[in-house]
């Protein structure tokens, strides 16, 4: 009898699929090429792993179609004893790999190719980019096209019971959505301590600067940045701020119907899953702004730090030397000011030729994960008793929320 995830044939290569239930231990030769180097062991293993995965996947068949056993699969390797590379790696060490065959799907229904994010998150390690939310550390690739966030046991958990959905959506849609873009799911263990990663395409551009943002929620209580988070060098501001501001996105009338559009399709699916406490992530590039630091930098004879973490010419062609997601772009197409590839830069709007000021948008929507639950209903409770019964809190039932925050974004345009 053929394992879950496995080919029909009766010849066909070793399968690496198995059931949640079942752990596969691997024996391998490791290949002496890579050396995956970070100062954080975590990091290296995390590197080490994806590399591991895909070189693993290619091997695979991609199967004709996903079936209910894919969404629930496994990949796990155990490392005892591991002498190469043992300056960066450490001697043992576990990596497991959430449905790995889903993953995969879901990486080409956005766009990207498997050895593209191989060498986007396994060339170089992540940067840090001092965004933590929560306990949740956020990195970005070395070429800033992914973020590898840490999350809990308990996100792994809730991303597990609604990916079967979430795939669906994102067939339905063609790819096409607001929502996070989820690429790859795995927990590493190291010193008997676990960590688990989410890898997303990071909402921001690889290489245009965001020079301010908006976290929206579509609810006026309690939502200013502190004052501790107005003094960072890139705060995130919130709605009351977004009001204070005057602050207005301005895009053509034809892109806020497309945007709008979007929008609704992925906050219904939100509401099917009783989801709520999302925010709309908005950042702002100001092209004047971006040219007038560039300038200054040329005046003084600086040498501006490459912004996608690559210095020097990409060598190479894109077909057989990927140099990461954004390598095509970076070796083949240079942009101009507030010029971006809308096959990478996927959240991405320009602004209107009539806009006061030229500036690209980057919005898509976050925080995607919290079912309205007992803690949830709890919560309401609370803030119902302490500011009103009509007051705008942001704890409220999906079909309220969904509403309250579609007519929110609907009014942030110009």
């Amino acid at each position: 009898m053929a394992s879950a995830g496995g080919s029909s044939g009766g010849s066909g290569p070793m399968v690496i699929l198995a059931p949640k239930t079942k752990t596969k231990k691997k024996h391998f030769v490791q290949q002496k090429v890579k050396v995956f180097r970070s100062s954080d062991p975590v990091l290296s293993v995390f590197m080490w792993g994806v590399n591991h995965s895909i070189n693993d996947l290619s091997q695979v068949p991609v199967p004709v179609m996903l079936l209910p056993d894919d969404f629930k699969a496994n990949t796990k390797i155990k490392v005892n004893n591991h002498l190469f590379n043992k300056e960066n790696l450490p001697g043992h060490f576990k990596f497991k790999e959430y449905c790995p065959q889903v993953f995969r799907n879901l990486r080409e229904r956005f766009g990207i190719e498997d050895q593209d994010y191989q060498v986007s998150l396994a060339r170089s390690p992540p940067l840090g980019s001092g965004e933590g939310r929560g306990e949740g550390l956020l990195l970005t690739s070395y070429d800033r096209t992914l973020v590898v966030k840490q999350i809990s046991s308990e996100d792994v958990a809730d991303i597990h019971s609604i990916l079967s959905q979430y795939h669906q959506h994102i067939v339905t849609c063609h790819g096409n959505t607001l929502l996070p873009q989820f690429l790859g799911m795995y927990r590493l263990g190291v010193d008997s301590e676990d960590t688990y990663i989410l890898v997303m395409r990071n909402m921001f551009s690889h290489r245009l600067h965001v020079h301010r943002k908006y976290d929206l929620k579509g609810s006026l209580v309690s939502r200013e940045a502190s004052d501790k988070e107005k003094v960072k060098e890139l705060p995130t501001y919130k709605d009351v701020d977004f009001r204070n501001n005057m602050q207005k996105v301005y895009v053509s009338e034809e892109q806020k119907e497309k945007f709008l559009e979007k929008l609704n399709r992925d906050v219904e699916f939100l509401v099917r899953l009783k989801i709520m406490d999302y925010s709309l992530l908005l950042g702002i590039h100001d092209v004047s702004r971006a040219e007038q630091e560039e300038e200054e930098e040329q005046a003084s004879g600086e040498e501006a730090e490459p912004e996608n973490g690559v210095s020097g010419p990409v060598v190479g062609s894109y077909g057989n030397s990927p140099e990461g997601i954004a390598g095509y772009l970076n070796a083949h197409k240079p942009l101009g000011p507030g010029e971006f590839d809308p096959y990478i830069d996927v959240y991405a709007l320009k602004s209107a030729p009539s806009a006061p000021q030229r500036e690209v948008y980057f919005m898509g929507l976050i925080d995607v994960l919290t079912q309205y639950d007992t803690k949830k209903k709890a919560a309401h409770a609370a803030k119902t008793v302490k500011h009103g019964a009509g007051a705008e809190i942001s704890t409220v039932h999906p079909e309220q929320y969904a509403k309250r925050f579609r007519d929110f974004i609907a009014n942030i345009f110009a």
